[in-house]
């Protein structure tokens, strides 16, 4: 029999092992959710993890995949594997297309199933401001496949310019622009300038290595605005010395795929645009009276509930408290997603035991941000560090992140080579690369 409505959605339910505990639905692994889960793990709650990928990935360090440092499987780890020793855990590889409250069930394109608490953890997507053109023609870095459709850009983009005899074309190959000045810019910035000067001479001896220029753009005045003034000069000063052109104060208002223009005029020849500019929630339809915070997020109470409901829970990045502390929500990073995710933990065991809740509060553990091998800056409450120091907390706090013994080692192995040679030795177009707009 084909369990399936005329447009195509299936409504067979989705098979789950029998339980007669309250079930717990999951959308997203991300940092948020496998938080949760690990806090909820062989309680007396059936857990169900939902996901379109079958594993969860490290973003951090998504650029250091891109500019062929890391391999991708060193920061990606399978979901079943993490939870394959959780007896109340279980997940589906699924697209979630609509959430009906009214019955309590999500809907997905392998079937549907219900829940009697359901957490939204689903993360963000890159925010291109409505600039259709610019979308088509450059690159996010929001996901393990953008880490390695910006490798695949790169190296065939410079391997093309060592063909061509156009001076022009062979500037636009090796150009690259980053717009956006947080961490994931200055990082990207930072790890391609070093390619710039350490692998270009020894790989591309057809062209100097003087021909590949990297410009940084900022709509504010300074980089890494969520950081101190201390961390945001040393920063500009470290980029500055790795001849990144860093351009402040500039807003990208159209990109066709070879020319760059601002709004102040100003026109960058490069193939190579890497957007890191801003992000924007992301979630299925069917919550219903909605009230969105900036940036497409979810506002929700000190108790992380949705807004009008009681067993509808949002956090992470997706998830904005708003309260006088916090007028902007929390920022979107992996702390306050961590922090949410144990939090609603013991919120949930608690509701289900009938005990009361308490509210949540973040705790700011600092912010830290790297500008190449030994060039780093780390906001720690009232101290600031910069330079190696810096480099160092950032490299272990990386490391004790990542998930898996084998990923830990992998990645420490990597780091451990390439700070004595700067050697990058993922450089493999492994398929070929075609951006949307081309």
């Amino acid at each position: 029999m084909n369990n399936q409505t005329t447009n195509n959605r299936v409504t067979e339910p989705i098979c789950l092992p029998a339980s007669n505990y309250p079930r717990v639905v999951i959308i997203g692994g991300g940092f948020a959710g496998l938080a949760l889960i690990e806090g909820l793990k062989n309680k007396k709650l059936q857990v169900v993890l939902i996901d379109r990928n079958n594993f969860h990935q490290f973003q951090p360090l998504l650029y250091q995949v891109a500019t062929s440092g890391l391999e991708p499987d060193s920061i990606v780890f399978p979901f079943r594997k993490q939870i394959s020793a959780y007896k109340n855990v279980c997940f589906r590889l699924a697209e979630v297309e609509e959430i009906k409250t009214e019955t309590n069930t999500v809907i997905t394109n392998k079937g549907i199933l219900s829940y009697d608490f359901l957490v939204l953890a689903t993360g963000t997507e890159t925010n291109f401001f409505g600039m259709k053109e610019v979308e088509e023609n450059s690159l996010g870095l929001k996901s393990i496949r953008d880490s390695l459709n910006i490798r695949h850009m790169m190296l065939q983009n410079l391997e093309q310019a060592a063909i061509t005899c156009d001076k022009t074309e062979q500037n636009a190959l090796t150009n690259f622009v980053i717009v956006g000045g947080g961490p994931a810019g200055i990082e990207m910035a930072g790890s391609l300038a070093e390619f710039c000067k350490y692998i270009i001479p020894k790989d591309y001896k057809e062209y100097p290595s003087s021909i590949m220029s990297i410009f940084l753009i900022e709509a504010s005045d300074k980089i890494l605005s969520t950081m101190s003034e201390k961390s945001s000069g040393r920063a500009l000063k470290y980029l500055e010395k790795l001849d990144v052109k860093v351009l402040l104060n500039e807003v990208v208002t159209g990109y066709d795929g070879k020319t760059v223009t601002t709004k102040s005029g100003k026109k960058i020849l490069a193939k190579n645009l890497i957007w890191t500019a801003g992000v924007k929630g992301q979630f299925p339809r069917g919550i219903n009276d909605l009230k969105l915070a900036n940036g497409n997020r979810l506002i929700v109470d000190e108790y992380l509930k949705v807004k009008g409901y009681d067993n509808v829970f949002a956090m992470g990045d997706i998830a904005a408290v708003i309260t006088d502390d916090t007028p902007r929500g929390h920022p979107q990073v992996a702390q306050p997603a961590i922090q949410q995710g144990r939090y609603l933990a013991g919120a949930l065991l608690n509701i289900t035991n009938k005990k009361q809740i308490r509210r949540f509060k973040y705790k700011d553990k600092g912010a830290l941000a790297t500008v190449g091998k030994k060039k780093a800056v780390a906001d720690l409450g009232k101290f600031n560090f910069t330079g190696y120091v810096a480099w160092l907390l950032w490299s272990l706090v990386h490391i004790l992140s990542i998930i898996g013994f084998r990923n830990k080692l992998m990645v420490g192995l990597n780091w451990t080579m390439s700070y004595f040679n700067y050697e990058k030795s993922n450089r493999l177009i492994i398929r070929n690369f075609k951006k949307t707009g081309n």
